[in-house]
């Protein structure tokens, strides 16, 4: 090994580090290798797989994904009777990257057990909300409203910080791939395209509410627990989360939309810090593991 790939070794490891401290993240990449030529659920060439693969706008979409969610009292409810997110919000967020890597690189078996094992969790939370609704965990309508405001964040913030932003045929081509995993965990006649995924959640409205327990986890996003040292850095995910989201959704979290000026300067200084974070990750991360495994690398 000559000393630039020593050095760049170095320098990979070290951000790694840093992105499993910012995220939460736990996966081993070791689980990724095998088995060879495996491509999941659906392979290297896959809208997904490159939406994905974007660390900056992965972590804009989830955090902004999670504050869209939490407007639905009854799919909040689930989560906030049955874990103790609100304090440990980056074991959340690690456990949802897990299964968003799993079920886009890992191979076909971890994928679906990656599933399986979300759907026995989903199978034992029920309860009732503060309307005094009942609410199931694996019922269609909750399962339909989560995956509609992920697949919408996570699309909504590439498609933002993107250097090379998907065409609409590639929107859809994404919107139709990640409805299998919407269906296998339990979701039923998701849509097809982008146009009628941003209309079935705005369709949603009349159910949301900006609640005391919705305001609560606002704030925890807001406070997104870091170091000292990835402070400016998340404080640009943060501002960056709020710019992806519908106008009536920051209407309806009584957040003004910021002037187009300033959620260019915030889009441009991510994209700029962003650089070695992607290099890094575009050579040892997840992504680039399930590409050598697929090749039959390992």
């Amino acid at each position: 090994m000559t000393f630039y790939e020593s050095l760049a070794n170095l320098a990979q490891q070290a951000i790694g580090e840093r992105v499993r401290a910012m995220t939460g993240s736990t996966s081993d990449l070791d689980d990724f290798k095998s088995p060879a030529g495996d491509g999941g659920l659906f392979g290297p060439d896959s809208v997904t797989w490159r939406v994905h693969a974007n660390f900056t706008a992965m972590m804009v979409g989830g955090l902004s994904s999670l504050v869209v969610q939490s407007l639905h009292p009854r799919a909040l409810a689930a989560v906030w009777d049955h874990s103790d997110f609100r304090n440990k919000l980056q074991s959340r967020l690690g456990r949802t990257a897990y299964f968003v890597a799993a079920t886009t690189y890992g191979s076909e078996a971890m994928a679906k057990q990656a599933i399986d094992r979300v759907n026995a969790i989903h199978a034992h939370i029920r309860g009732t909300d503060l309307e005094g609704k009942p609410y199931t965990a694996n019922e269609p309508a909750l399962l339909r409203w989560v995956h509609l405001a992920e697949v919408s964040s996570f699309l909504s913030a590439y498609q933002h910080l993107s250097k090379k932003p998907l065409t609409q045929l590639e929107c859809d081509q994404y919107i139709g791939e990640m409805r299998q995993i919407g269906h296998l965990l339990g979701a039923v006649d998701l849509p097809l395209t982008w146009q009628s995924t941003q209309d079935e959640l705005a369709g949603f409205l009349s159910q949301l509410r900006f609640d005391a327990r919705a305001k609560d986890i606002l704030k925890v996003v807001e406070n997104y627990p870091t170091d000292l040292l990835n402070q400016p850095f998340i404080a640009l995910i943060l501002k960056a989360a709020l710019d992806v989201m519908p106008s009536w959704v920051l209407q309806l979290i009584e957040k003004k939309p910021r002037c187009a000026l300033q959620a260019q300067v915030t889009k441009l200084a991510l994209v700029v810090v962003s650089e070695p974070i992607q290099w890094a990750l575009d050579q040892q991360g997840v992504c680039a593991v399930a590409r050598r495994r697929v090749a039959g690398v390992y």
